[in-house]
């Protein structure tokens, strides 16, 4: 602790007394901790000094901070809040996971209403994007109107997850990846520790729950994913003021207080709990407030605030995983994980990420009798008790170091108007993911109010019929020998659908019929797929099943065709003539026995 004590010294801002009380509360409720039901009581926001002038803090060096120890109580069970413990005891990835190959993201909240893309509520405050540009003509100015007013008008009437999820599984999705919280820090739950949610405030709904019983009865897994560690550097932006024009100087609504809104429709609700507090005197912080995307560059600050904040986010999903009982959580992140101290985790550093898979895996154990759930913790190296996950691009190689998906959206992660909705985009990108060891999740668009768009239920309609037909080489299915072959790019490897969301450039990306991915079914069967349907009577070339690469072939069939194949395997290559009639024009599918 000595090391730490210099942090502590050099910025008193903690409120002694409220570290006592706070501790001494998850201490004494640890007495009253059951499976699924009693957790620790709501810890109360410090209070802060005022700001000191922007960047004039240096941050605490990260490699000499010892990592901090929570201390909340957890369920009882064999894990402990270490990523030892949770090495140590986790049995594996659920054989389910394997099984259901491909999932849909509900990547959907308030910040839909901008109609501006992903991370709306953050870029309504910088005024050089679209986004201010669309919250100025959509609310008003956001030092009168901000994020938080747009929570309080967003009403989404079409919202009807039974019938989602019913067209989500017609679509061949397995699994749901529900959001729980983005970045923008308000809980679409029936929240205990954060009074910005769902039931509270806006739609008066507790979304996730009406997810969890439409997956309880379509027989859906889902999990639950929290985004909200990088709240505290990604809501900088509604800290500042436009540089220039008439409001030029004039705050944004991140500095209200909680004695402003006496009198006003949020009263009662303080504005910190919603942005966090201005952290903009430590150094790096504004500068990157104003830059798209990165966070503030590693290190420490702010102690006090720190150890309320990561105890608050920890506490939240445990929320979720004692009253929602969900499949899996996943955290986002660029790192290790949550509070690693740099990358997104910069900040801080402490357990609170073993901390909360402790809890829950012991809570499974309890409910279910067994651990046959999972934390995707996004870009940590392969660990026992995780899956890995990353946006948009595959490697070049198959990964089976870990249980692995590959995530991205259609059009963006939340709704604008013009998005290109195209199945064969959706298809190719569930083949790339699988004939690699991985498996598929991908966001579909929801609009303000809840509902997506016809164009976008036409196209999952179509991924449907096709999964109907191709299933036997997705589900349950691992990699070959190799993913795929096929012609190669300016870099000399095999081409593969571009990286990014999933827009024009990808229905239009010119794959040929000789661009082939692999997979092994569970029946143990061998399967090709063409990236583009070929033509009529077009030899299909496949150099990996030659007779040197392969054992005999005994049969070759065509998925979803009923007739007879011409097709002879060589010493040098395998030879399918494609047959007159195709059941698909987005990619068919060969089996080899």
């Amino acid at each position: 602790m000595a090391k730490n004590s210099t942090y502590l010294a050099s910025k008193p801002r903690y409120v002694l007394a409220t570290l006592a009380v706070l501790t001494i509360a998850l201490s004494a409720s640890a007495q009253n901790l059951k499976a699924g039901r009693d957790l620790p009581a709501v810890p109360t926001i410090p209070e802060v000094d005022s700001p000191k002038p922007n960047g004039s803090v240096p941050l605490g060096d990260v490699n000499t901070f010892r990592e901090i120890q929570l201390d909340i109580p957890i369920c009882d069970g064999p894990f402990k809040p270490s990523w030892e413990s949770i090495e140590q005891n986790y049995p594996g990835t659920p054989a389910w996971l394997r099984e259901a190959k491909f999932g849909i993201w509900v990547h959907f909240g308030p910040q839909a209403a901008g109609e501006s893309g992903d991370w709306y509520a953050r870029k309504l405050y910088n005024e050089t994007t679209p986004a201010y540009k669309n919250h100025l003509q959509r609310y008003g100015h956001p030092s009168e109107v901000g994020y938080k007013d747009v929570l309080n008008q967003w009403n989404p009437d079409k919202f009807n997850p039974d019938a989602l999820t019913k067209l989500y599984q017609k679509a061949g999705a397995r699994f749901l990846l529900i959001q729980g919280v983005h970045h923008d820090n308000y809980d679409l739950w029936n929240s205990q520790y954060q009074p910005w949610n769902s039931v509270n405030i806006g739609p008066h709904r507790d979304m996730l729950r009406e997810w969890a019983d439409a997956c309880h009865k379509y027989g859906m897994r889902y999990g639950v994913t929290f985004h909200h560690e990088y709240t505290w550097w990604w809501w900088q932006t509604a800290f500042g003021a436009d540089s220039k024009g008439e409001k030029a100087g004039v705050p944004y609504d991140g500095h209200l207080t909680l004695k402003d809104g006496k009198g006003k429709w949020w009263e009662g609700y303080d504005p910190r709990l919603l942005y966090g507090i201005d952290l903009r005197e430590y150094e790096d912080v504004d500068a990157k407030a104003h830059s798209p995307w990165s966070p503030p560059k590693d290190g420490i600050l702010h102690l006090d605030y720190a150890r309320w904040y990561a105890t608050q986010w920890a506490l939240r999903m445990m929320d979720v995983t004692a009253n929602y009982d969900p499949d899996f959580i996943y955290t986002d992140g660029t790192k290790e994980g949550p509070f690693c101290g740099n990358g997104t985790g910069t900040f801080y550093k402490c357990n609170a990420m073993p901390l909360v898979m402790a809890d829950f895996y012991n809570r499974t154990l309890k409910r279910r009798g067994e651990v046959n759930t999972f934390s995707i913790v996004k870009f940590r190296h392969p660990t026992n008790g995780t899956v890995n996950t990353a946006e948009f691009g595959w490697p070049d190689s198959i990964n089976t170091s870990q249980a692995w998906m590959r995530e991205g959206p259609v059009g963006d992660w939340f709704y604008a108007p013009g998005f290109i909705y195209d199945a064969g985009s959706v298809i190719r990108y569930i083949i790339e993911s699988i004939s690699r060891d991985g498996c598929a999740a991908l966001n579909i668009p929801m609009k303000p109010d809840g509902s997506i768009e016809p164009a976008c239920e036409t196209m999952l309609e179509e991924v449907g019929r096709w999964m109907d037909v191709n299933g036997e080489a997705v589900y349950g299915s691992k990699a070959w020998t190799t993913y795929g072959e096929g012609p190669l790019d300016k870099n000399g490897k095999i081409r593969k659908l571009p990286g990014h969301a999933l827009k024009e450039q990808h229905a239009r990306f010119p794959f040929t019929a000789q661009d082939l991915r692999f997979t092994v079914g569970k029946n143990g069967s061998l399967y090709a797929f063409c990236m583009k349907t070929p033509e009529s009577g077009q030899k299909v070339v496949i150099k990996s099943m030659s007779k040197k690469n392969l054992k005999k072939i005994k049969k070759v069939s065509l998925l979803g065709y009923n007739g007879k194949l011409k097709w002879k395997q060589t010493a040098d290559v395998l030879e399918i003539t494609a047959p007159t009639t195709l059941p698909f024009q987005t990619s068919i599918v060969f089996k080899m026995d």
